[in-house]
């Protein structure tokens, strides 16, 4: 009964109605601000021999032959060298809305060859592109590893985290801009972080109610367009005012969500059951074979024969009943099953049964 009211009372997310508000930017984007996706294609130098091993990574030796070749040094044809202290990796970013030259971002760098691990590793030159194929930043620096990795002489190993990915703080610096729609258009269109067509017309009521009507539009469930100032600098502060506002959202839709392997069980607001009555409790089955031997006849010819006879027998041990009228909340579902000294698995198991009877007035979602 503790273990019940634990995951309960501590996870159940049951709202009592009370109105809320909420600012703005807390629930919504500004459409076109948003952060794109770089990627490149590098090596990690200065390896403690815990590098790709080349005879199996051969990329990872065309990549050491093409960087000695643009400082002059060529290999002789047929002449592969086998080091240790290299690996091939691909380093991937996200650059921010509105970065600006010369401005650094963070880089995550993870092997792509068979490296043991990247701690100690440093990162050269490495371009990242945009899904355009254009170059936007520049990486390069000294890995941060939070994994480690550790191999004993007769094979043994031990492994924490992931010494196979690293990041570089700062690593890569940003040598082109992204243009942003932002400045352009008559207007600023807000979208809603998660979709609802109560929210979409608070927001575009509350805005209309400070600047006046038809100034905001919700267009559909997730946008709500707002005429605005074409000069950048005043659509700045006008923004700034927008986003600040606070208004009271609509509520969500009544859910229940379930993770089937820990039990817990998060239940949100307006969560009501039609009358039922669920059964629940102990049930076992015992089968018992019993094998009798038939002989034959003497003379007849026959053959020894088994005969299998099998005894069912159906228990329920502390079998329980709950009865629910109709409209009770989940709160009142839990107390009850609580008063019984019930396990988390014993909630799952009848709230599943209503869902399967439809006597369940919300998404019941199983992870």
């Amino acid at each position: 009964m503790k273990l019940m009211k634990f995951y309960i009372l501590l996870i159940l997310l049951v709202i009592q109605g009370n109105a809320w508000a909420e600012r703005i930017k807390d629930i919504t984007t500004i459409q076109g601000v948003r952060s794109n996706q770089l990627v490149g294609y590098g090596l990690v130098v200065g390896l403690d021999g815990s590098g790709d091993q080349t005879s199996q990574t051969p990329f990872t030796v065309q990549s050491l032959k093409s960087m000695l070749l643009q400082y002059g040094i060529t290999l002789p044809a047929g002449v592969n060298p086998q080091v240790k202290n290299i690996a091939a990796v691909t380093v991937h970013a996200d650059l921010p809305a509105f970065a600006k030259i010369g401005q650094t971002i963070d880089v995550t760098v993870s092997s792509i060859g068979n490296a043991k691990s990247l701690r100690g590793g440093s990162l050269i030159m490495t371009p990242l592109k945009g899904a355009d194929g254009n170059i936007y930043a520049i990486a390069q620096g000294n890995l941060v590893v939070g994994g480690l990795g550790v191999e004993g002489a007769d094979g043994s190993s031990i492994t924490i985290n992931v010494p196979s990915v690293g990041r570089v703080p700062n690593g890569a610096s940003i040598e082109r801009e992204i243009a942003n729609p932002f400045a352009n258009g008559d207007q600023v269109v807000l979208n809603l972080r998660r979709p609802d067509f109560t929210t979409a017309k608070r927001l575009a009521d509350t805005i209309n109610h400070i600047l006046g009507p038809l100034n905001a539009h919700a267009k559909d469930s997730v946008t709500v367009s707002i005429n605005a100032p074409k000069d950048i600098s005043q659509r700045v502060g006008f923004v700034s005012f927008i986003e600040n506002l606070e208004f009271q959202p609509g509520e969500a839709a009544a859910r229940i969500i379930i993770n089937s392997r820990s039990g817990t069980v998060v239940i949100g607001n307006h969560v009501k059951v039609y009358s039922a009555a669920v059964s629940h409790g102990n049930l076992s089955v015992t089968i018992t074979n019993t094998v009798d031997v038939v002989q034959p006849n003497a003379l007849s010819g026959g053959t020894t024969a088994e005969n299998v006879q099998s005894e069912i027998e159906v228990t329920a041990d502390d079998n329980r009943m709950f009865r629910f009228p109709k409209g009770v909340t989940l709160s009142e579902i839990v107390r009850a099953v609580n008063q019984v000294g019930a396990s988390p698995g014993d909630l799952v198991a009848i709230l599943e049964s209503l869902k399967q009877v439809g006597a369940l007035s919300a998404e019941l979602i199983v992870i």
